[in-house]
């Protein structure tokens, strides 16, 4: 078995720039959850759950600089997602159930924002690293000369870029189903009986979307329009069982902290479908107008 040779390629220094930038939105999630935890008039199951999923968010940034430093294209959509789902997540435990967040989680919070924003701005505004942000996964090629681990395209046609970042948002779907429902065993525990058959439901729930996201996005690469319905159709049940739950097991306050990061993942995702919809629509003939480029990635 044999590799192929690798060039080493200086990277550019935005690269290195947007490292740094990441390992510090890493180091920062960490450091606020953990000041919101110590704050915390009460640390129940529910804020051991919603502390302990924000705090795997570290190790997306981790994954995120894995990416960021081969140049893989997937990493502007998986970083615009884990931004967002970052902001939301540490947002909603900051705030109490009574009274004012204190001054310092305040002030942690702002400094993750504006850090989750430079990401962001970064990803989507540096002609620099559009530039380097072009690779594919390495895949393991056999032919006649042997057996080689490289860089290779997908076989599917060129797809626009908001197609990835619709993926990576439906992907977030089952674990933001997931963590309320976790959070919702507590209620089982106090005591609620009743509310055992909601919870069992809404994990199934979860499971069911994840298989129906993995389908739908597998085909939705591949051009298939119908693909689209499905995705929109799955992202408005997840909503219909999600949003309702979370008001009914876990309350007003649950329904603004858990309900509300699904809420921003399902309208990035439609926003998405409508945005990649519009970009291939063919121009009429006759009107002197050209298509609107959309951005291919293979």
């Amino acid at each position: 078995m044999t590799t192929a040779a690798a060039t080493p390629v200086r990277r550019p220094l935005v690269v290195t720039a947007l490292t740094v930038l990441l390992a510090v939105t890493a180091i920062a999630t960490v450091a606020v959850e953990l000041l919101n935890w110590w704050y915390a008039p009460e640390r129940g199951f529910g804020l051991a759950v919603r502390t302990g999923w924000a705090l795997l968010r570290s190790l997306g940034f981790a994954v995120l600089i894995w990416h960021v430093r081969r140049g893989r294209v997937v990493a502007r959509p998986f970083g615009l997602i884990l931004a967002v789902t970052t902001v939301f997540a540490v947002g909603r435990l900051l705030v109490p159930r009574a009274g004012v967040p204190p001054l310092p989680g305040v002030l942690g919070f702002a400094a993750l924002t504006l850090l989750c924003v430079a990401v962001v701005g970064l990803l989507y505004r540096s002609l620099a690293l559009r530039e380097v942000l072009v690779r594919h996964p390495n895949r393991l090629v056999v032919d006649r000369r042997g057996i080689f681990w490289r860089e290779l395209a997908p076989r599917r046609p060129p797809v626009a870029a908001w197609l990835l970042t619709v993926r990576i948002a439906a992907f977030t779907y089952s674990p933001l189903m997931l963590v309320p429902c976790l959070v919702a065993v507590g209620t089982v525990l106090d005591g609620r009986l009743v509310a055992v058959p909601l919870v069992v439901g809404w994990g199934l729930t979860a499971v069911v979307v994840s298989q129906v996201v993995l389908f739908g996005t597998f085909f939705l690469l591949r051009g298939r329009r119908w693909a689209r319905a499905l995705l929109a159709a799955g992202t408005v049940a997840a909503l219909a069982v999600d949003l309702p739950l979370c008001w009914l097991l876990l309350g007003l306050d649950g329904l603004v902290r858990d309900g509300a990061p699904l809420a921003v993942a399902a309208g990035i995702t439609l926003f998405g479908l409508r945005r990649a919809g519009r970009d291939e629509r063919p121009v009429p003939a006759g009107t002197g107008a050209t298509p609107r480029a959309a951005e291919p990635v293979r």
